[in-house]
């Protein structure tokens, strides 16, 4: 996703001004989420760097590796100060997780596994598994969960499903957000004009994640469907080979009656 592909041009150039205009001049032209996060700052502060990444959470699709930056390259620039640009940031992050755990928390066990039972190419079995591996891991995926691309938002749901104690959820969920907050703010605190190339390489491994999550999902679907076709041949092959058995034993008993036959 290149949303700031038009703003680099513009970046490398002198930008003068109040805090304000400088930030707007960054954002211009490319409009889209820059703009958008650009102005939610311009006009809240820090507050509006919250409301931005908080949406982000709860809208996976808004980059946080465009939103994240420009907060730090507007606290580089003056607009809000940098413990607040981290403090907000954060606030919101785990104001999105939150509600997507109740999201998970009021679908419920249950439904998860009426639904689950629905769906092709899977077991109630696999469901099981992942709890359990949830119940031994859960606090370890969710705070490294929350700096990952695309599983930065979806570890909140399971977490909801599984009813993990709320203040450890939002324990984990805060360092975890810290974080990745941290990263990215700084960068782009530190970059100044040129934060734009965070958006750049965090989009290279959003993606390099995105292609791990689909080989892995292809090749589970693989081996089910040919786990399943395996076990479909060899339930009818022993089942002919019982059918023959049982024709043999027949006719044994047929000679053996026919031998003490009279």
């Amino acid at each position: 996703m290149r949303l700031l592909s038009s703003v680099t041009t513009a970046a490398r150039e002198p930008l003068t001004g109040p805090p304000g205009e400088i930030l707007a001049q960054a954002a211009e032209p490319a409009g889209g989420v820059a703009g958008w996060a650009a102005d939610l700052v311009e006009t809240l502060g820090g507050p509006g760097a919250g409301l931005a990444i908080a949406l982000e959470n709860l809208f996976p699709p808004l980059p946080s590796e465009v939103i994240l930056p420009l907060t730090g390259f507007a606290a580089g620039q003056g607009a809000i100060t940098l413990v607040s640009a981290l403090f907000w940031t954060t606030l919101g992050s785990v104001v999105g997780a939150v509600a997507l755990y109740w999201i998970g928390a009021l679908f419920g066990r249950e439904r998860m596994y009426a639904l689950w039972e629905r769906l092709p190419l899977v077991k109630v079995s696999d469901l099981e598994r992942t709890e359990e591996w949830f119940g031994r891991h859960g606090t370890k995926a969710v705070f490294l969960g929350r700096m990952v691309p695309i599983f930065r938002s979806l570890i909140s749901v399971p977490a909801g499903l599984e009813r993990m104690p709320t203040h450890v959820f939002l324990l984990l969920t805060a360092l975890g957000s810290l974080i990745w907050n941290s990263v990215l703010i700084t960068a782009g605190y530190l970059l100044g004009d040129q934060w734009d190339l965070v958006e750049r390489y965090v989009g290279i491994l959003s993606k390099v994640v995105l292609v791990l999550v689909v080989v892995a999902v292809g090749a589970w679907i693989a081996v089910r469907v040919r786990g399943r076709r395996s076990g479909a041949d060899s339930g009818s092959g022993s089942g002919s080979a019982s059918g023959r058995g049982g024709q043999r034993d027949r006719a044994r008993g047929r000679q053996a009656q026919h031998r003490r036959t009279p």
